[in-house]
């Protein structure tokens, strides 16, 4: 069986780095990218099973995820944004701009697991 693909979008190599490593601990094949403006387009040539956006990166983050949730061909993709515990306001602006969840990074770090699966729950 094939593994499924994550798109994991960093700059910042804590906590990027070690949560690639854990999806791939969870069998999952990771993208990994640092680009905002090239983050839309991959997930329309990839089409991955999920999507991970930093949302305190440079470049407009959020730009990006109205963008993939705009396209017809993409806006099935969840998207997971997370930022620092101390930024409230960039996981409101991941809201709003349609990630299916938006959480802090020691949510993302401690509940890896379960967040993927609260990500992926299908209706």
């Amino acid at each position: 069986m094939p593994q499924p693909l994550a798109i994991f979008f960093y700059e910042r190599l804590m906590p990027g780095s070690q949560l690639v490593n854990r999806l791939q601990d969870l069998n999952y094949r990771v993208l990994a990218l640092d680009n905002a403006a090239r983050l839309a387009a991959t997930v329309q040539r990839e089409m991955p099973l999920l999507v991970f956006a930093d949302l305190d990166a440079k470049g407009d983050v959020t730009a990006a995820i109205k963008k993939i949730k705009a396209d017809e061909a993409t806006s099935h993709v969840p998207i997971v944004g997370f930022a620092p515990d101390n930024a409230p306001d960039l996981l409101t602006a991941g809201q709003e701009s349609g990630a299916n969840l938006a959480v802090t990074e020691s949510a993302l770090t401690g509940h890896l697991s379960q967040i993927l699966e609260q990500a992926l729950h299908v209706d």
